[in-house]
């Protein structure tokens, strides 16, 4: 069977779970950007139970393993009474898990924001709340975007996991695809080519989109 043949054979089920790995990759980010906003923000809290509370949030959702995770989520929870259907359990999972690493990275880059910044903030009399959204996020946001872009790379291809609860996005396709030709390469190597052609033509084009819309917002362009 030539490649050409492979596609036609089997593209029909390649696009279905591309489709529901772009939908798993849209919530899981989406999940991923509150939770990194919340829990950034918390951890920055002076009130102690507030920061602890993110602190052990972040510490176990970057000490543990994804893949765990995604097993507690689906197989464990049900347990204590606690049901998930297997699509809402895979971007769960994976926001969840990215999620703690992006409210680092909220932290790093709220930091990151020049001194100066906050004490003319201040001398403006603007309250905390009003000196955080309107002069520090801002800034911040520019800040934490490039490394938020990796992130959201590592969230696509993290997405791949969900096949193990049987998702059938397109991990799941092209793992019975391959059971049932046994064409590993044909159709591996598709799955290479279309997590890369998503990353490639869609995630680093919007985020480099962002980066430049939100440098000129605030005058660094």
């Amino acid at each position: 069977m030539t490649y050409v043949e492979f596609l036609q054979a089997h593209s029909g089920r390649m696009i279905d779970g591309t489709i529901i790995t772009v939908y798993q990759f849209l919530l899981s980010t989406v999940v991923a950007i509150g939770i990194a906003i919340l829990f950034g923000l918390m951890k920055l809290s002076k009130n102690l139970a507030v920061r602890s509370v993110a602190i052990i949030y972040i510490e176990i959702f970057r000490g543990t393993s994804l893949l765990v995770q995604l097993f507690w989520i689906f197989f464990v929870l049900p347990l204590f009474g606690i049901h998930l259907d297997k699509f809402t359990a895979g971007f769960l999972a994976v926001g969840l898990n990215m999620g703690a690493y992006g409210a680092e990275l909220v932290r790093g880059a709220i930091l990151a924001v020049p001194q100066g910044q906050w004490e003319a903030a201040i001398a403006l009399n603007m309250s905390s709340r009003k000196r955080m959204w309107r002069v520090v996020l801002p800034q911040a946001f520019v800040i934490m975007l490039p490394p938020w872009g990796n992130l959201i790379i590592e969230i696509l291809k993290g997405t791949a996991l969900v096949a193990l609860i049987s998702v059938t996005d397109l991990m799941f396709e092209v793992r019975q695809i391959n059971i049932n030709t046994f064409l590993s390469i044909e159709a591996f190597g598709t799955a290479i080519i279309i997590y890369y052609l998503i990353a490639r033509l869609f995630v680093t084009p919007v985020m480099r989109a962002f980066e430049n819309a939100m440098s000129r917002k605030i005058g660094r362009a």
